[in-house]
């Protein structure tokens, strides 16, 4: 019976050219990273002043923005822009914060979830293929948000209409980014936003 298993020497050229030590190396060196580093360079605390007013803008922002869901009777409100309020009121210095960003980042998450929602409905796999899309086209379009990648799952979810790609995502997102301007602005060592566009 012919044999179909390359000969002998295939597998010794192949064993040989395995470095041991390279991938023991490489073993070590990522059980580092597994460590960590030293807690000194966590993020510090605030300042009680900073801490305060992080409080009152995202106080006043959910609040406005859900006040106007009531009156208008209109979802103006996901539980993405809790995340987006950490970034807009907590630290409103961060690229991640800015109003590009933050509409920017919902409605691209909103639109390219949606789609993927309306092609291939909500299985397991479609979620990760809508977030993981939505990362990369914040990431093509300069507007990375990290609750956008929360707006795609809650799209995928709650199986939403075309309508949430207006309300509550780039509705709701403006609301907040108003709410950030003129709070934010109000505290004298405050500036926001770095940037519009």
């Amino acid at each position: 019976m012919k044999s179909y298993l390359p000969k002998r020497r295939f597998y010794s050229s192949y064993l040989t050219r395995l470095n041991y030590q390279n991938v023991r190396e490489k073993w070590k060196n990522y059980c580092l990273k597994i460590r960590g580093t030293r807690r000194s360079s966590c993020l510090d605390r605030p300042h009680h002043i900073h801490i305060f007013w992080s409080w009152c803008g995202s106080f006043i922002g959910i609040a406005a923005t859900a006040y106007l869901s009531v009156t208008t009777n209109s979802p103006l409100l996901m539980a993405p822009f809790g995340a987006t309020s950490v970034l807009i009121f907590g630290i409103p210095d961060s690229p991640l914060a800015q109003p590009r960003n933050v509409i920017g980042g919902n409605f691209v998450a909103a639109l390219v979830s949606l789609t993927i929602l309306h092609l291939f409905g909500s299985e397991p796999w479609a979620m990760g293929m809508a977030v993981a899309t939505a990362i990369g086209m914040m990431q093509l379009t300069a507007t990375l948000h990290p609750p956008s990648g929360a707006v795609a799952l809650v799209v995928m979810m709650t199986k939403a209409p075309w309508q949430f790609l207006l309300t509550p995502a780039l509705e709701g997102s403006i609301i907040l980014i108003l709410c950030a301007v003129v709070f934010n602005n109000l505290a004298r060592e405050r500036t926001y936003p770095k940037y519009w566009f």
